[in-house]
């Protein structure tokens, strides 16, 4: 597909609109968290496009359908089983993919595109981006986890700073609420690395997660965004003030200072 004949994605947008409103129901609990993964489907949008500027007209529009259909599984996921953690459901990021070929989403487009979309769609929550795709399908997935992570941590600062009976009740997974961090997540980020789901044990400890993600960031206008939006500082005050908290959260910003460096920023 030329840059020159890229398709008008707003009959995409407006099948969007139509599918989040057919999740509408009266259960304002429930709604709450729909509304949730719209408005943050909409920021991905927002934030795919501004990573991907200057990456030329096709890979942007990629880059935006990607965002827009990453996350339709949440809506079926939610209704079913009351919760958005994968691991007591079902994967999100297939279901999304099977949304989009049950629907015929990405019919308009060529082959290799909707292979592309697809992949990363269906790939966006692994834990590592897999080895041996293609370069354009590399790409669009680590631009799309970068995207996604910048308003991951924009829903989780406002959960953590909401009222109680103001949060989406699914945005903090079901952990409890216990003082200080666990042994494994802060032997994770000590060590440069991702925190994994399976070791968390409290909220305080997702949050240690989500300070992980800083290390799998891809793109250097994500790490100016994380700067800009004061993204580690922010999870900063909602951390313990325990010395070996402080001392990783000193270390990502060191390391996020280095790559903003390495980047000429």
């Amino acid at each position: 597909m030329s840059d020159e004949a890229l398709p008008d994605l707003a009959p995409l947008r407006d099948w969007f609109t139509s599918y989040c409103g057919s999740f509408r129901t009266p259960n304002l609990e429930q709604q709450r968290n729909f509304d949730l993964k719209e408005e943050h489907t909409r920021n991905v949008c927002r934030d795919a496009s501004l990573i991907a500027h200057g990456m030329g007209p096709r890979f942007e529009m990629l880059a935006q359908i990607a965002a827009l259909c990453h996350d339709l599984g949440r809506f079926p996921q939610f209704r079913d089983y009351h919760t958005f953690k994968d691991s007591e459901s079902l994967n999100h990021a297939h279901l999304s993919a099977q949304v989009m070929k049950q629907h015929r989403l990405l019919d308009f487009l060529p082959d290799a595109d909707r292979a592309c979309i697809e992949t990363a769609v269906r790939m966006h929550n692994a834990f590592q981006v897999p080895q041996g795709l293609p370069a354009v399908t590399t790409d669009l997935l680590k631009l799309l986890r970068d995207a996604d992570k910048l308003d991951i941590w924009r829903v989780f600062i406002e959960y953590f700073n909401a009222p109680e009976d103001q949060r989406a009740s699914g945005a903090g997974l079901g952990f409890p609420d216990l003082p200080g961090c666990s042994t494994e997540p802060l032997a994770a980020v000590a060590a440069g690395q991702m925190v994994q789901l399976s070791t968390l044990k409290s909220l305080n400890d997702f949050k240690l997660l989500q300070v992980s993600w800083i290390y799998d960031i891809n793109f250097p206008a994500t790490l100016r965004l994380i700067r800009q939006r004061s993204v580690l500082e922010r999870f900063e005050v909602m951390l313990p003030r325990d010395p070996e908290v402080l001392e990783v959260l000193a270390q990502v910003g060191r390391y996020l200072d280095d790559r903003l460096h390495q980047t000429g920023n």
